[in-house]
């Protein structure tokens, strides 16, 4: 496994010269798109980190959590899970902090927990994705994907819920 990255790398750099290309010109000219790209994402990223401290240190993550609990506990998923569903789309780490403190809660056997690492696992730090992945492409509509990323990451963590009910 160690060899995969040195072995793809002569793989290239050997199609580049059989193919006559400048290997270091084509190289520079690929950092320096690259350091375009990171400087545009800058303003992006920012907005989404502010975003999620502003959601989290508001007061807004604990209501909506209070609230939707009991719609979330309907829905089969366990009302301990509402808050890491909604800080999951904005920040990556702090809904692996909020996991680690279910799992201390409850036990990493438990049901809780079960459902808590399947939902972490298999969703997206959405907010975070969109910045960089539409930044870079200058979309300006982002409602719709987003929103069909929401509702698709909600309805999987319902049947992901489901799943470790009945395992």
């Amino acid at each position: 496994m160690a060899l995969i990255i040195p072995v793809i790398f002569i793989f290239v750099f050997g199609f580049a010269v059989i193919k006559r290309v400048n290997v270091y010109d084509c190289f520079t000219e690929g950092i320096s798109e690259a350091v375009k790209f990171t400087f545009s994402l800058l303003p992006c990223l920012a907005a989404v980190f502010m975003m999620c401290a502003l959601f989290e240190q508001s007061g807004l993550a604990d209501m909506f959590t209070r609230l939707l609990s009991p719609v979330f506990g309907f829905l089969g998923i366990p009302e301990e899970l509402t808050k890491l569903v909604l800080i999951k789309p904005f920040s990556g780490s702090g809904s692996l902090a909020y996991l680690n403190e279910i799992i201390a809660k409850y036990g990493a056997d438990s049901y809780v927990a079960r459902c808590a690492c399947v939902c972490f696992g298999s969703s997206e730090t959405v907010f975070y994705i969109s910045a960089v992945y539409f930044s870079g492409l200058k979309v300006k509509r982002l409602a719709m994907p987003v929103i069909c990323v929401l509702v698709a990451t909600f309805i999987s963590t319902i049947v992901a819920c489901l799943i470790c009910q009945v395992m």
